[in-house]
Formats: C-alpha cells, structure tokens, sequence
C-alpha cells in the first residue's frame, strides 16, 4: 500500500497541511448536513418531482434558517470527547465511549432521535447505558435485534474519530467499531468502518478507487455492506448516467428491502454511488446525493467530509458559494451548554488537539488558545456584518499571519458580530432543540488585537445583549484609532448587564470607504461576576 500514497511531509506522524484538511472536513460536514435537511428521509422521486435536483441550499423555500442543530452534527463532535474525557487513552474502550454519552445527552431533549425503545436504535443504546448496561453490549445484536442494530447512526457520528488518525485506516476502522458499538452492531459498524478508513487514508491517498479498496479490504468479504459497494462500483464501470445507477440501487438496496426507520445499507449504497458519479466534484457529488434521498443530510455530511479531507479548502470552491452563507457556524446542543455555541475552527482545534496527543505530541493551539484567531484559509468564525450593505467580512492572509477583515464599502460605520449564545433566528426550529448556556458573561476580561489594513480606521468592541427575546441591546466597550502597520492590544472587563443573556461580540468599523479593521484575535478569560 505504501507505494500508493502520495508523498506527504510530515512533523511527527502529522501531515503538515493536516489542520487545514481537518479544517476541510468538518466544513465538508456541516455544509452537506445543512443541505440535505430540509428534504430529510424525502424519497428521490419526490424530491425530483418538488425540488428538482439539488444544486444549493433549498432552506428558504422552507423558511428555515440554514444553520441548524443537528444529531449529525452534535453527534460527530460530541462522542469524540470520550478521549479528552479519558486522558488522550489511545487504548480507549466502548465503554468509556459510552460513558460520554451518559455525560452529555439530556434525556428526551438532545442530539438523537427519542423515538422509543425497540424503535430508535440509538434512544434504546441509551436507555441500556442507563440501566447499567456498558458499550459494545449496549448496541449489540444479541440484545437489540438485527434490525434495531444495522441502522444508519453509527455511519453519521464517525466522521471525528477518522480524522483523528490521518493516513492510517486500520487504526480508523478499530475506533469505529469502538465507537460504532455503544449503539450498532454487523452492517451498522462494516459501513461505518468503510467511511471512516476513506477519511483516514483521503488524508494521504487522492484515488477514489484506492480508497474504496482499502476501505472494503478492512471489513468481511461475505458482508452487505462488501457486496453493495461491488455492484455500485460494477454499475458504475457499465454506465456513467447517475439515474441509471440510481434506479438499480433500488431494485436490490431499497428501504422495502431493508428494514427499520433509517437502515444503514441503502444510504451507504447513495453514498458510494454519489462518490463514484461525482466526477471529484463537490458540488456534483453533492447534488447526486441529496437529489437520491433517503437519509439526505446524514449522507450528504459523510460525503461532504471525506470530498474535504481529500480535496482540501480548494475543492469547495466553485460556482455556488458553499462556505460564505454558513460563517462557520455550528450548534451542540448537549448536557454542556458553554459548548453549544461553536464553529467549525474550534472544533478542528479540538480534533487536532486530540490528534497531537494521541501522536504523542504537546498541544501547540493557534494563538495561544484564543478562541477566535482566523489562522485558516477563509476562516470567519461566525462573524458576519450586521449592515452587509456597508461592511464586507473576510478572512485576510497577511505579513504577520492570517487574521479577519472588516472592509468598509461605504463612508461611515458598521459592525461585525458572532454569537455567544443563542440566536434569534435559532430560538425555534423544527426538529432538533438548541439547548444552550451564554459562552460570554459579566465580569469576564475579553481581550483582543487590532489593526488597520490600509488608511486610518476606529475600532470599537461591541456587545448585543438579549433584555427580552425581541429587544437586543447594544453595549460599547473600548474603541482604538488605528493605523496600517502596527497591532494593538486592548483589553475590556466585561461590565454588568443585570443578568441579562450577551448573545454576540464583535466589532464596529467606523472610517472611509476601502478602510478596514484587522480582527487577529479575540478572547475571554476569568469568572463570571453575575447579579
């Protein structure tokens, strides 16, 4: 296999590029979640018949926001902390795994699909953890059933234990049964294991058809899961019309065929299917597996992840603009609200984080730790413009590092803002409840580093606190007068807000058309003070 691999320089067991692939891969992930929701569980023909094929964002012909919670989402990045949990444990077990889902599932409220024991498999996985029961047996097929255990969840929470492990699937596929086991059991954890070998090995290995042979040459030759991926692949080779192979995943891997609310094999028979046809496009592969239903967002996140790891930032540019409607905003609505309110930067420091220790390696987080610092390529971090009008939000490659751009396009001022906590737009939505605790309080010190990119610019910091769930107050804090080539530091305690909720921070530009602030960092530190 070595001889396969393209070269990939490496500091440790790391590839150099590997945050930004990370990086890649959880954006990869949300997008493809955030797409494929609307019409979740949709069959392809209705979604043909009312939506056509899916070449963007279909949100607002629901009127739904485009960021949402999700269990995929809050699933994938939630699981993960067993490790953290447990000391960076390279030998971690299913029952430690399992552990985490008792920490951070609130009973009827978060991450999964509550419909009942013997119904959901993962809602029965849970309520056999809280009996006593520990992972694998928890989602074992002797206790639940085949049925119950070879539905899709274990392939929609994998995504995070993969990138752990860049260039090395066997030891993916070992933490997929892991972690697959709190809650499937036979097909479940062979098609987990399949997406999870194509993530570890698209970190080092740009073939598609390489990464499927690995893949199938780490699970059983006589499973489902090997046998599928042989025909789709065979129906492929024959024809290249993705309707035609379509139409025959259907004939032999439909929901009739197999049974339960959501089965694991149709949707990794769309998934491998959307990868083959997708001509190593995203936006192809993209509209291929949202447009053949089923599980849409589930498989639309799996392919959007392993496409990000594989192609990297690049591949998810094109004609539509997958990236800039979503900011890099993401919720985890868990037992641990101070984490609900997140971005795809932080949970790759997270993942990354994790990956140098298990790699025996210390933690080098960007910026020392700031919990906005921008240091990826395109990276916003849920900042956006309050008057997008006047201010444009980008991400700048500059001499001292890569930092946030707040461009004014008219005379005047405008402010740039990102949630604390949760949004108005998020207050209620269908499905999935966001649960979530302000991240930002009173008495808390914020600090941040400022510049100015071309002529002379102020800089204020902002604050947006909730005083009902309608009437949103600003508060100003210190503002700097900046000049191009030189960084300031400012710091501001943040004052009393009398208990009221602070549900975004930012910045406000104020100057010339063409002037812009430099956001490098932003940060907070120290104990609440509460009223």
């Amino acid at each position: 296999m070595t001889q396969l691999l393209r070269h990939v320089p490496t500091t440790g067991s790391l590839p150099d590029d590997y945050a930004e692939r990370v990086y890649a891969g959880v954006l990869g992930k949300i997008i493809g979640v955030y797409l494929g929701r609307p019409f979740e569980q949709w069959t392809h023909e209705r979604i043909m018949a009312e939506l056509g094929p899916i070449t963007g964002y279909v949100h607002e012909r629901f009127g739904e926001p485009l960021v949402v919670t999700d269990d995929d989402i809050a699933g994938t990045f939630t699981f993960v902390r067993a490790l953290a949990d447990n000391g960076y444990d390279p030998e971690l077990t299913p029952a430690q795994i399992g552990e985490a889902w008792r920490n951070y599932l609130i009973y009827l409220r978060t991450v999964l699909w509550w419909g009942g024991l013997g119904t959901s498999t993962e809602h029965t996985a849970f309520l056999r953890l809280m009996n006593g029961i520990d992972a694998p047996e928890s989602g074992s097929i002797a206790l639940n059933g085949t049925t119950i255990a070879e539905q899709i969840g274990s392939q929609i929470f994998i995504d995070g234990w993969a990138m752990l492990f860049p260039g090395d699937p066997e030891r993916a596929v070992d933490f997929a049964r892991r972690a697959g086991s709190v809650s499937h059991d036979g097909e479940a954890i062979y098609g987990a294991q399949v997406i999870a070998a194509m993530e570890a090995l698209a970190f080092t290995e740009s073939r598609l058809d390489v990464l499927l042979d690995e893949a199938v040459r780490l699970i059983p030759n006589e499973s489902t899961i090997a046998r599928l991926i042989g025909d789709v692949r065979e129906w492929h080779a024959r024809d290249d019309d993705w309707l035609a192979t379509r139409a025959l995943i259907e004939g032999r891997y439909s929901y009739a065929l197999f049974p339960g609310n959501c089965h694991m094999v149709p949707n990794h028979a769309v998934i491998i299917h959307a990868l083959l046809h997708g001509n190593d496009d995203f936006a192809r592969t993209q509209m291929i597996v949202n447009s053949d239903g089923w599980d849409t967002d589930c498989n639309a996140g799996n392919v959007g992840c392993i496409l990000g790891i594989k192609n990297g930032l690049a591949g998810l540019e094109g004609a539509t603009d997958w990236r800039g409607p979503v900011a890099d905003r993401l919720y985890l609505s868990t037992a641990d609200g101070g984490r609900a309110i997140s971005d795809a930067v932080i949970e790759t420091d997270l993942l990354v984080d994790a990956a140098r220790r298990l790699h025996g390696q210390s933690s080098d987080l960007p910026k020392g730790g700031a919990r906005f610092h921008f240091s990826l390529p395109g990276a916003v971090q849920g900042f956006m413009a309050d008057e997008p009008n006047q201010l444009t939000v980008a991400n700048h490659a500059t001499g001292d590092g890569r930092m946030l751009g707040l461009t004014l396009t008219a005379d005047g001022s405008a402010t740039a803002t990102t949630p604390t906590f949760i949004p108005q737009e998020a207050m209620v939505m269908r499905g999935y409840r966001l649960l979530a605790s302000p991240t930002l309080y009173a008495g808390q010190r914020l600090t941040a580093r400022l510049g100015a990119a071309y002529g002379a610019v102020s800089a204020t910091l902002v604050l947006r606190v909730y005083r009902s769930e309608t009437d949103i107050e600003t508060i100003d804090g210190p503002s700097l007068q900046l000049a191009p080539g030189v960084m300031e530091e400012v710091a501001w305690t943040i004052p009393d807000t009398t208990g009221a909720p602070i549900m975004a921070v930012g910045v406000r530009a104020a100057g010339s058309e063409g002037d812009a602030v430099l956001l490098d960092r932003l940060a907070w530190s120290g104990a609440p003070v509460t009223t």
